[in-house]
């Protein structure tokens, strides 16, 4: 597993360096105008019911207003009649708003493009190694026969051989050899990782560049639907599908649409009983004033911004289902080598036997510990050295290695003395074989020691020596403990306030799994953990209404990711693993699905104070708008005029302008999103009602009010 540490949830991952991520520039807005007015075409307008009614009131606006030229015809307002330009302001900016909305999705998918079209770089056609006669007994048989061929003819199943130098040809499980892969072109990271046969490491993604040795992969996927192809389509937004939430939203958008349509059919014969009806401009003015075009404009591009910020972080969403379940979840699944702990055991204390000096015990298990390699041997050497320093290792020593049938390693030095540790049982088998008693008291003891640490978490490490013309003697036991990441019992108690459990699984035994989960602050644990122990306890989940989300690498952990609700698979791992989930994370850090988690609830929050904030829009305009038209039917409406706007046709004029700039001023909002805050759901409503519906209520009462400053000045207004 990794060990890569956590990543708070405030500090962003380094977005890819050409994925255009960042605030909001007019660079980026000029750059998206020529796809904001390819959007025009009714074909991608009507999928939005609230734009594309905006759209048609556009083109009946222009009709009109080209009627009104030819024929020299006059509008009225409020029973007043309007300057001849009226028509024309109002049309122009009717398509302004259309283009806003089309300008806000545009700049959403632009943020991908630059990252697909590095992608694309590395998707060239390259000379792969293909195997023609594959033996599956002895696949890294340098003797294999070879052919030359083109990556683009390599078909599922297909064997090839890449050395270094190599750009590795197609997506593929690594069945031979381990290597040293630069991944930089799909990542961003520069440092290269290992890749290696027979365990969860074994994926390797086309166009990744093979560093060292030698190694045989087999071909996973067929030409067209590699991982890159896919991460192609998915950050450019081609194969983004709406989400369950967002359909809801626009079939609530467009059941409101068709009552304000209705309601304004209506309100026209009602007010041309005692005034002359109001004019297809103004009526088509007031249908847009009243319908929720704000966030009508800005939905599709809340939803492309929660991905793209999931891809800032090398996290790429397969769905954007996954994005918007990961807002929803309650309960995460989080292994424990890796992501909980550091995965390295490392020497914290050595527990000397009644009677044993500690100088003496710590001499020999640093001693011994000279020539191993392994993360817990150097621990133990730099734990003697800040406790009072380590001997230096006489020439001519002998290292005897750690095997799986001894479970000891050591060191033998000149004169005959021999040092060990390892496994307690393992130790003292290896005492008595020299012909020496444990005596009942020093068992009794070590016993002790060694069930002590076993309960607190951590692993016994115990250390022996034997002198010539000495009887063998067990010296004591070193602590060893798998160290907890810093800050995630602060970040576990941030999800606790979210209403999300955490739950650790892990292989380790129950008293093990105990002590960890106490100190690391998890909700609960699943203790000696199989994947069909983790696929039961995510059904259990869900039969109770949870959402869960877990993170995988491995072919044993498929079952489990395409259970869960959300399944972020590493892509360090297996091609079964990247295919059961609905995310992969490109750095392979288990941590960041608390983020995942965290980007989900960012984006829900987005949504609704945005949807807050357009509906308390529309009440505020209704003080402009209506008062403004049927002023003339009804003269006590002018009582509601609490603007002071100066005319009808200054008054819903400014309030055309205003229901567009407000979709481009929202945007940033849109793209950034809302902070989130933790917290339970009545305090998350309070703080949209005073920040976004207040909000929404005043922003036009200042807006619309200052547009009719600068409208009245226009001559005839």
């Amino acid at each position: 597993m990794s060990t890569l540490t956590a990543t708070p949830l405030t500090a962003p991952r380094r977005p890819h360096p050409s994925n255009g991520s960042g605030p909001l520039s007019a660079r980026q807005v000029l750059a998206s105008l020529p796809e904001a007015l390819r959007k025009l075409d009714p074909r991608a307008q009507w999928r939005n019911p609230v734009m594309f009614l905006v759209w048609v009131g556009a083109a009946l606006t222009t009709v009109s207003a080209l009627a009104q030229s030819v024929t020299g015809a006059v509008e009225t307002s409020g029973g007043s009649p309007v300057p001849a330009p009226f028509a024309w302001f109002i049309a122009a900016w009717l398509w302004l708003t259309v283009v806003f909305a089309n300008v806000a999705e545009a700049v959403a998918e632009g943020r991908g493009k630059a990252q697909a079209d590095s992608l694309r770089r590395t998707r060239t056609t390259t000379t792969a190694h293909r195997v023609v006669d594959f033996r599956s007994e002895d696949p890294g048989a340098e003797t294999a026969r070879l052919e030359d061929v083109a990556s683009s003819e390599l078909t599922l199943g297909d064997v090839v051989v890449a050395e270094a130098g190599d750009l590795i040809p197609g997506d593929g499980d690594i069945i031979w050899g381990i290597a040293s892969v630069d991944e930089s072109a799909i990542t961003g990271e520069s440092a290269p990782v290992i890749r290696e046969s027979g365990g969860d490491r074994s994926a390797v993604t086309g166009g990744t560049r093979v560093l060292s040795d030698r190694i045989v992969v087999k071909i996973t996927s067929k030409p067209g639907e590699t991982f890159v192809d896919k991460m192609i389509a998915l950050v450019e937004g081609a194969a983004r599908q709406r989400t369950p939430n967002e359909i809801a939203l626009n079939i609530l958008l467009a059941s409101l649409t068709i009552v304000f349509l209705v309601v304004v059919l209506t309100l026209n014969p009602i007010a041309s009983a005692d005034a002359s009806p109001a004019s297809v401009t103004v009526l088509v003015a007031l249908l847009v004033c009243l319908i929720p075009t704000t966030i009508g404009a800005l939905l599709s591009a809340i939803g492309i911004a929660g991905m793209d910020r999931l891809v800032q972080r090398n996290v790429l969403a397969m769905s954007g289902r996954a994005v918007e379940a990961a807002g929803d979840v309650s309960t995460l699944l989080l292994d424990k080598t890796g992501t909980i702990t550091y995965g390295n055991r490392r020497a914290v204390a050595f527990r000397p036997l009644h009677g044993v000096p500690e100088q003496e015990l710590m001499e020999a298990a640093a001693l011994s510990s000279r020539a191993d390699p392994t993360p817990e041997g150097a621990s133990i050497v730099e734990l003697a050295a800040a406790s009072g320093g380590v001997p230096e290792q006489p020439e001519g020593s002998v290292v005897v290695p750690f095997t799986a049938q001894t479970r000891m390693s050591g060191l033998d030095l000149p004169g005959g003395v021999q040092l060990r540790k390892g496994a307690g049982s393992a130790v003292v088998a290896w005492v008595e074989s020299e012909g020496a008693d444990v005596p009942r008291r020093t068992r009794a003891d070590l016993d002790e020691l060694v069930e002590g640490i076993s309960r607190s978490g951590g692993t016994p490490l115990v250390v022996a020596r034997r002198a010539p013309g000495e009887r063998p003697a067990v010296l004591g036991v070193v602590h060893l403990k798998d160290i907890v990441k810093d800050g995630l019992a602060e970040r576990f108690a941030q999800l606790r306030r979210m209403g999300i459990r955490t739950v650790m699984v892990t292989g380790d035994n129950p008293l093990t799994a105990e002590a960890i989960a106490a100190e690391a602050g998890v909700d609960d644990f699943l203790a000696e953990a199989t994947p069909e122990d983790k696929l039961a306890y995510i059904r259990q989940e869900q039969s109770g209404g949870r959402l869960v989300a877990m993170t995988g690498d491995g072919t044993n952990d498929a079952p489990a990711l395409a259970q869960a609700d959300v399944g972020v698979a590493m892509n360090s791992g297996t091609s079964a693993a990247k295919e059961a989930g609905n995310m992969v994370d490109l750095d392979s850090d288990p941590t960041k699905l608390i983020d995942v988690v965290a980007i989900g609830k960012q984006l829900l929050i987005t949504r609704g104070a945005l949807t807050t904030f357009s509906i308390a829009n529309d009440l505020a305009k209704y003080f402009a708008v209506i008062p403004a038209i049927f002023v003339g039917a009804y003269p006590g409406l002018a009582a509601l005029n609490i603007m002071g706007l100066h005319s009808p046709a200054s008054a819903v004029l400014s309030a055309v302008i205003f229901n567009a700039l407000v979709i481009i001023a929202l945007v940033p909002l849109a793209l950034r999103g809302v902070k989130y805050r933790a917290g339970d759901a009545s305090q998350l409503l309070r703080r949209n009602l005073l920040i976004y519906g207040l909000g929404g209520v005043v922003a036009p009462f200042l807006g619309i009010g200052l547009i009719d400053l600068l409208v009245r000045l226009i001559p005839g207004f």
